[in-house]
C-alpha cells in the first residue's frame, strides 16, 4: 500500500486495487447536492465514491460520474445491500436495482450493509453469485464484529475483501482489525472524523498545530498510516479538498501511539450488535 498521494491504493485479497481515500455520500441528498460533492471530489483527485441503497442517492452518484466524463474504470464505486433486502433472492434483486440506478455495467465493491441476524449468511451467498457472474469486482461486508465473522467465515467460499466499520481515535477495535488482517480482509473506516468531534480533542488540536494541519487531516492521515482505508463524507467543497490534503506529511511513531491511546470504545454510530 502506498500513501504518497491520493492515487495510492490498497490491494484487496483478490488482487483488485482500491483507492486508500474516498468520498462517503451518506446523507448527501439525491440530485444536485450529491452530484456537486462528487464533482468536487473528482476535481480534488478522489477516485473512490461510496454509496448505498439506503442512502437513496445511487442515481445521482451514477449521473455525476457520467457527467464528469471520466472513464468508468478510473472511478471505484462501492454500494451496499440494505437490511430489508437481505436474504438470497432479495439480495439478487436489490443488486439489480442498485446497478440499474447507478447506470453501470458493473460495480467495483458490493457490501452487506449490516449483519442482519438470521439473514447475512444467505445474503453473502448471493454476493458470491454476483461476484462469480462478473457483475462486481469485489465483495465485502460492513459493520461485522468478531461474533459475526465467527459465524460467517466458516461457511464462505469467497472471503470478504473489505469490512467497512466505524473507525476513529475513540473506536479502534484493534482485535477486530487484527482478525480482519489475519483473514485478508481490508479494514475501511466510516465516520473517521467522529461527526466533527475530532475538532474538540485537545491532543488533536496540539498535533494540528505541530504539523500545521487541521484536526481532520491529522486523523485521516493517522487512519491511513494504520493501514485502514478511509471514506470521510462531506458535501462542502473546501472540506472535501482539505480532507485530501494529507499526503505531504507523516505522523511520527510517538504521535501515532498517542492517538491510538485515545481509544475508549466509544461509538457515535449504530451498534452492530443491535441489528
Amino acid at each position: 500500500m502506498s500513501i504518497t498521494d491520493i492515487k495510492g491504493t490498497f490491494t484487496l485479497n483478490n488482487g483488485v486495487e482500491m483507492p486508500c481515500l474516498g468520498l462517503g455520500t451518506f446523507q448527501s441528498h439525491e440530485g444536485a447536492e450529491v452530484k456537486n460533492a462528487i464533482h468536487f471530489a473528482l476535481d480534488a483527485g478522489y477516485r473512490l465514491i461510496d454509496t448505498a441503497a439506503f442512502y437513496a442517492n445511487e442515481k445521482g452518484v451514477g449521473e455525476a460520474i457520467r457527467e464528469y466524463e471520466i472513464d468508468r474504470s478510473e472511478v471505484f464505486v462501492t454500494t451496499k445491500v440494505w437490511n430489508d433486502d437481505q436474504g438470497y433472492d432479495k439480495t439478487l434483486k436489490a443488486f439489480d436495482a442498485s446497478i440499474d440506478k447507478l447506470g453501470f455495467d458493473y460495480i467495483d465493491l458490493y457490501l452487506v450493509h449490516w449483519p442482519v441476524t438470521g439473514k447475512f449468511k444467505e445474503t453473502w451467498k448471493a454476493l458470491e453469485k454476483i461476484y462469480r457472474d462478473g457483475r462486481v469486482k469485489a465483495i465485502g461486508i460492513s459493520n461485522f464484529l468478531k461474533v459475526h465473522l465467527d459465524q460467517l467465515l466458516p461457511d464462505v467460499e469467497i472471503v470478504p475483501a473489505v469490512n467497512q466499520m466505524e473507525y476513529h481515535p475513540y473506536l479502534i477495535q484493534q482485535q477486530l482489525v487484527d482478525m480482519c488482517k489475519k483473514n485478508g480482509i481490508l479494514y475501511q473506516a466510516w465516520s473517521p472524523l467522529m461527526l466533527g468531534r475530532v475538532f474538540e480533542v485537545p491532543l488533536l488540536k496540539s498535533l494540528a498545530k505541530k504539523y500545521r494541519k487541521n484536526q481532520a487531516q491529522i486523523v485521516l492521515r493517522w487512519s491511513l498510516q494504520n493501514g485502514v482505508a478511509t471514506i470521510p463524507k462531506s458535501v462542502n467543497q473546501q472540506r472535501i479538498e482539505s480532507n485530501a490534503d494529507i499526503f505531504d506529511f507523516e505522523l511520527n511513531a510517538d504521535d501515532m501511539a498517542a492517538i491510538n491511546a485515545l481509544d475508549c470504545n466509544h461509538r457515535f454510530g449504530y451498534d452492530p450488535m443491535l441489528v
